[in-house]
């Protein structure tokens, strides 16, 4: 009644998600208002429509539970059957097993599960389920859910504009972290609020009436004055009212319609309260204590609980339930079985009043000690409920102890904020008790730390100092594990603080076992302090600390260290290097780890693709961590294949995976490997000249914080300088060189390809400024073994040996530069292009079929620059350089490259089809005598003796 605009919004809001413009709508209004109802017409419309259908609702039992109405919502989907492939949510299935165990195994580590990632598979799946049909989520009592479901709601609200999900709330209009989003989202414009109001006399009227029986216009004024009165508009109460009039005699039908009796006429305000009171007085008293009881447990309860309390057999607790007085207020959960549900909040409400404050503790005392033997250990929302009751019975330390529980196993299900809230509360009522406030706290700290609640955290530290029961080796940990925290929050000098602090309260005589996790951090935070020497110090102490965790039975410790030591040794011995990270992913496999193991397999692929090129392993690292569900490490992966991509000179897959990771990574706003994809972008656009888009991604890097001493080598290196060179700008791309060369000596970094190594060498060489004594001493060092340098290097080795006389090795030195360059398509083509000048200029090596095949290449991948700079070189070494015209690109390449033009190919295709001169020149309209030279012409550029070979090699060419 009296909700026609609402509705329409809805049905305008599932129209708009069915037709791929998802988004967000929030029902807003008091207890009773009829959020839920409305929430009901929404879901008959949504399945009139065929959308898939998602329904969830706040804890049976009360707030602070874990993902509760989320779990439920995604559990709908899964019984109301229908096929889905879940497989197609690849990392992320692992993700959501946490909440759907039919999913399969959970992914193995709280690391790999971050609430926004968590947020993003949630995501993932409704955009699966909605296919082309649409899909409506429905969450219902939104004010009751943890932080946790409260950040996916709002990581959805965000991310649905594009979807075909309409996702619908319901919220009481209290205030609450669930009406703060609500309205924020709206403000923003990236959700619609609609406050529902009261019903004005006339829909009232309407209500009164369709419950009566009668028009709207038959009933009584005095009738609707006294609802008015006592209900002000809310639907509930206004139905409960005219219930209560009619089975106490306040309301009867005569000859004349529905009248008060003037005797016995109501008081509107409490009518609610009376018509409840009536019902339970009219009870027999053990029927009386299950409805009393009932409330105690909450909206929702089970009735094993509930038996447990009462003694009653099953028989006669069912029958007090069904009851013509109960029946009114209670009926069967129609979602779980053997659980009732009371009609509606309020009554829960006004049960509770009939009970006084000491019957109330007594009565949740007994409650409470009954959930224990209903369920033992308290799994799921019993734990806080218990706790919740033993606080209203007056048994803080008790409830205190159950909260701290509860917020440690918040934690180990990654829901860091509940478990921050919880364990708040814990500490709260644990003052008196030492011992068990101090579990709390330290659990409550990294909570914080799991929450990036860094100043916070160190602001708790202090804390620790007045509690007592907490050892130095205890206090160190915990400032050890703020220290990873500020390393994951790049606060380098919080976190070295941290390390200092810690080591201070282990003292000089500290045990290798207690330093070694100390070790390595520390390690990690000097990777992000400025200066030369910052890599040795590192590299010490994560040797250090990897001895000793392997000795001591340290796993994960010892991989993070091993791992470490791996990227940091490359640059000095890359055999050593490979050796570390097998032995890292080793442990892993010997203790079961398989997150550490596929960090491991991550590193060794990057490992292989700088030795080789090749990404086998990267792409197995990729399938392992979606088996297992650790996103950030699938794509750590995936922006090692990318880089790779890119040097192999395969754009269009390098820009169509750095889309898509990057589509992700900013949604879940994983910074460090966001940075690095924009990298990867800024690369790619110089690899392809085109410097805008270069600029842009580079603008986009300094958004993220990217634009640091870090990236810097990369940036000017491995974009700048060839872009420069797509531009045929040499002289800029020395000065690239020169600047990721400065910047890699002012910061040393563990990553590769600033062209210290190779192209540096090329260019120096080319320039006449790289003397060959110091080009040996560079190649001669470990870190020159990476094969994309190596081409580079051979390359100038060339360059070097053609202008000392040495044509021979000259010509040999470029060979296995092209050879090594094998999988760098664009890199040796460029390569050869910048040696052929020297060449024809020395007379050694084959300079004129070199450009042949480079501007071949940089014409068919549109790098126009490149390849008219080939064209002319061709001209100036004296080759006969055919124009591009139409139809070029039908030529074979190996024909195009032999210098065959688009009408000798059409004679060639011809002459396949074994016809004379005077037919081919029949066909396209020449002369004989032309049609003999473009013979003779293809007998020379292919090499081949007479008219018979040439038409046996044009037939395998053509078909080819």
């Amino acid at each position: 009644m009296g909700r026609d605009d609402e509705l329409q919004a809805i049905e305008s809001a599932l129209t708009a998600a069915r037709d791929g413009r998802g988004g967000a709508l929030f029902l807003v209004g008091e207890s009773g208002i009829g959020k839920t109802r409305l929430a009901a017409a929404a879901a008959d419309l949504g399945f009139g429509t065929d959308m898939r259908l998602l329904r969830g609702r706040g804890s049976a039992l009360g707030p602070m539970v874990p993902y509760r109405s989320l779990t439920e919502a995604l559990l709908s989907l899964l019984r109301a059957g229908d096929t889905i492939d879940f497989d197609a949510l690849g990392p992320y299935r692992p993700i959501l097993a946490g909440l759907i165990p039919d999913l399969g195994p959970a992914t193995a580590d709280r690391e790999t599960g971050s609430l926004v990632i968590l947020a993003e598979a949630v995501l993932r799946l409704t955009a699966l389920a909605s296919g082309g049909r649409g899909c409506l989520m429905i969450l219902d009592d939104l004010q009751d859910a943890d932080l946790e479901t409260l950040a996916v709601v709002d990581y959805l609200i965000d991310n649905l504009a594009d979807q075909r999900t309409l996702l619908l709330g319901t919220i009481r209009a209290d205030q609450g972290q669930a009406l703060s989003l609500a309205r924020a989202a709206n403000a923003r414009g990236t959700a619609t609020m609609l406050e529902l109001g009261r019903l004005d006399r006339a829909d009232l009227r309407r209500m009164a009436g369709s419950r009566l029986g009668v028009a709207a216009d038959e009933v009584p004024d005095s009738v609707e004055g006294l609802l008015w009165a006592g209900s002000g508009g809310n639907p509930f109460r206004v139905e409960e009212m005219l219930n209560g009039m009619i089975d106490n005699g306040l309301l009867v039908r005569g000859a004349g319609g529905w009248q008060v009796t003037e005797s016995q006429r109501p008081n509107p305000p409490t009518t609610l309260l009376r018509t409840v009171a009536a019902r339970v007085e009219a009870l027999e008293p053990a029927a009386r204590e299950v409805l009393l009881t009932s409330a105690i447990l909450g909206r929702r309860f089970p009735l094993a609980v509930l038996q447990a309390v009462t003694r009653l057999t099953y028989r006669d607790l069912l029958s007090h339930l069904h009851g013509d007085q109960a029946a009114h207020l209670v009926a069967p959960d129609d979602q779980v079985p053997d659980w009732y549900a009371f009609q509606h909040a309020l009554i829960v409400d006004a049960l509770l009043t009939l009970l006084s404050p000491r019957e109330r503790a007594q009565l949740a005392g007994r409650v409470a000690d009954a959930v224990e033997a209903v369920y033992p250990g308290l799994p799921g929302e019993w734990c806080q409920f218990s706790a919740a009751l033993k606080l209203d019975a007056g048994r803080p330390l008790e409830a205190g102890r159950l909260w701290t529980v509860a917020g440690k196993r918040a934690l180990s299900q990654g829901a860091a904020q509940s478990a921050v809230a919880l364990l708040a509360k814990a500490c709260e009522l644990l003052a008196p008790d030492t011992g068990d406030r101090a579990d709390a706290m330290e659990t409550q700290l990294y909570a914080l730390a799991e929450v990036g609640g860094v100043d916070r955290a160190l602001a708790m530290v202090d804390m620790f100092e007045e509690v007592e029961g907490l050892d130095p080796r205890r206090r160190a940990r915990l400032h050890t594990r703020l220290a990873w925290v500020a390393v994951h929050a790049g606060r380098c000098d919080a976190g070295l603080r941290l390390v200092a602090a810690a080591r201070s309260l282990l003292g000089p005589d500290a045990a290798p076992v207690d330093t070694a996790p100390i070790d390595v951090v520390a390690a990690h935070l000097e990777l992000d302090v400025p200066g030369p020497d910052q890599l040795g110090k590192a590299e010490e102490m994560a040797r250090r600390a990897a001895l000793v965790a392997e000795s001591t039975d340290l796993p994960a410790v010892a991989c993070q260290a091993w791992q470490l030591l791996g990227a940091l040794t490359r640059r000095h011995d890359p055999t050593e290097a490979t050796a570390l990270l097998e032995r890292s992913r080793a442990i892993a496999v010997d203790h079961n780890l398989p997150i550490w193991e596929v960090h491991a397999l991550v590193r060794l692929g990057h490992d292989d693709a700088l030795r080789d090129g090749a990404i086998d392993r990267l792409e197995l690292a990729r399938d392992q961590a979606s088996r297992i569900g650790a996103v950030t490490a699938r794509y750590q992966a995936e922006v090692n294949i990318a880089m790779q991509l890119i040097l192999r000179g395969d754009f269009a897959e390098a820009d169509r995976l750095t889309a898509q990771v990057l589509d992700a990574t900013t949604r879940l706003k994983l910074v460090e490997t966001t940075q690095y994809m924009l990298l990867h972008r800024a690369v790619l656009g110089g690899h392809r000249g085109r410097r805008a888009d270069m600029d842009t991604a580079l603008a986009e890097l300094r958004r993220w914080g990217g634009d640091n001493a870090q990236h810097a080598p990369r940036i000017h290196g491995l974009a700048g300088a060839f872009c420069a060179l797509m531009e045929e700008d040499h002289a800029r791309a020395r000065a690239e060189c020169a600047a990721a060369l400065h910047a890699e000596k002012q910061n040393p970094t563990t990553f590769h390809f600033a062209g210290r190594y190779g192209l540096d060498l090329l260019l120096r060489a080319i320039s006449g400024d790289l003397d060959p004594a110091e080009f040996e001493i560079v190649t001669a060092a470990p870190a020159s073994r990476l094969r994309w340098d190596r081409m580079f290097a051979e390359y100038a080795r060339s360059v070097l040996l053609g202008r000392s006389g040495h044509a021979d090795e000259a010509t040999e030195a470029a060979a296995k530069a092209m050879s090594m360059g094998a999988p760098y398509a664009m890199a040796r083509h460029l390569g050869l292009r910048l040696i052929a000048p020297a060449a024809l200029e020395m007379g050694w090596g084959t300079p004129l079929d070199w450009l042949r095949v480079a501007e071949e290449h940089f014409h068919r991948t549109d790098l126009p620059v490149v390849a008219g700079t080939c064209r002319a070189l061709l001209r100036k070494g004296g080759a006969i350089v055919g124009q591009r015209r139409e139809g070029t690109d039908e030529v074979p390449p190996a024909l195009r490259t032999a210098g065959v033009t688009v009408r000798e190919f059409e004679v060639l295709r011809l002459l396949v089809e074994r016809l004379g001169n005077r037919e081919i020149a029949d066909q396209l309209h020449l002369s004989p005598r032309t049609v003999e030279k473009h013979v003779s012409s293809l007998i020379a550029k292919t090499g081949e003796p007479n008219r018979i070979a040439l038409s046996r090699y044009g037939s395998m060419t053509v078909q080819l």
